[in-house]
């Protein structure tokens, strides 16, 4: 028997669909993570002729000069308008090795499988093939996390999805089989004058709450949760808001890629190197 669903896969295409048109006016969290992955390619120093963009949404990801770009997201109207194929991380349909640089920027944290996703995009890589990833991770929307629960009290409504912080997320490459696994975080902080602004954001960005039989929310508990988060307004009158940036770089296992030492084989003592020099 298989787990249930963490997310609604239904809700998640239709959060989607819903974003894409005016997707381009709250695009900034995805825009940050596309940066770090630009970064982050821009070092390595070889050519890529196929390329897979997940979670392609707009399209945003440029891809490197004269390569071959096959997109896919969980939206139809993304996929369609980036001329992609409508498909789940978890579940792609795409032939194993079949490219040699992977990207997903901003998708990652609601997929119901992320082990199996990332095991399936690392067979859909080369020998050597490079992985990208993006997404929000732990910590983020820690004041509307805060002020939510302030305003529903000792009885909170399960209105926030789990979060994978940054030291998991290095474990979930290494567990899907990625060689030279590196995960890194960087804070975006964004200043808002409202809740109502904040939660039009999200709206925006499709990341709103996925959970299956999500509860309503009352206009009292939007009232006190706006009077909380006006409450924590600075002198400009605008209240700071996190999110996490969680950037994933793995590899496809290659022979020609280099290893670790073999423990005990060093031929210099640590100590004596450490000893002050005379």
């Amino acid at each position: 028997m298989s787990a249930p669903d963490i997310f609604d896969r239904r809700l998640r295409r239709l959060r989607r669909d819903r974003a894409a048109p005016g997707f381009a006016d709250h695009e900034f969290v995805r825009a940050a993570m596309l940066d770090g992955i630009a970064e982050r390619l821009s070092s390595v120093r070889r050519e890529f002729r196929d390329v897979l963009d997940l979670g392609c949404a707009d399209a945003g990801f440029v891809a490197p000069s004269g390569a071959k770009v096959a997109r896919a997201d969980p939206g139809f109207r993304y996929a369609a308008t980036a001329g992609g194929v409508q498909a789940d991380e978890d579940r792609l349909p795409f032939a194993d090795a079949a490219f040699d640089l992977a990207v997903a920027a901003g998708s990652l944290d609601t997929v119901n499988d992320l082990p199996g996703a990332l095991t399936v995009i690392r067979r859909a890589l080369r020998p050597d093939g490079l992985f990208l990833g993006g997404f929000l991770g732990a910590g983020s929307l820690a004041t509307l996390r805060a002020v939510m629960r302030e305003a529903e009290g000792d009885r909170p409504a399960a209105r926030f999805h789990p979060q994978i912080d940054v030291r998991s997320a290095g474990d979930l490459l290494v567990r899907a089989g990625f060689a030279l696994p590196v995960a890194d975080v960087e804070t975006l902080t964004v200043r808002y004058a409202s809740l109502v602004r904040l939660f039009t954001d999200l709206r925006g960005m499709a990341a709103t709450n996925l959970l299956p039989t999500p509860a309503p929310l009352s206009r009292a508990t939007l009232t006190r949760a706006a009077a909380a988060f006006e409450a924590r307004a600075d002198a400009d009158g605008r209240v700071a808001e996190r999110f996490e940036i969680v950037t994933l770089t793995g590899w496809a296992p290659s022979p020609d890629q280099p290893t670790p030492a073999r423990r005990g084989s060093a031929t210099a003592s640590l100590a004596d190197a450490l000893k002050p020099r005379r």
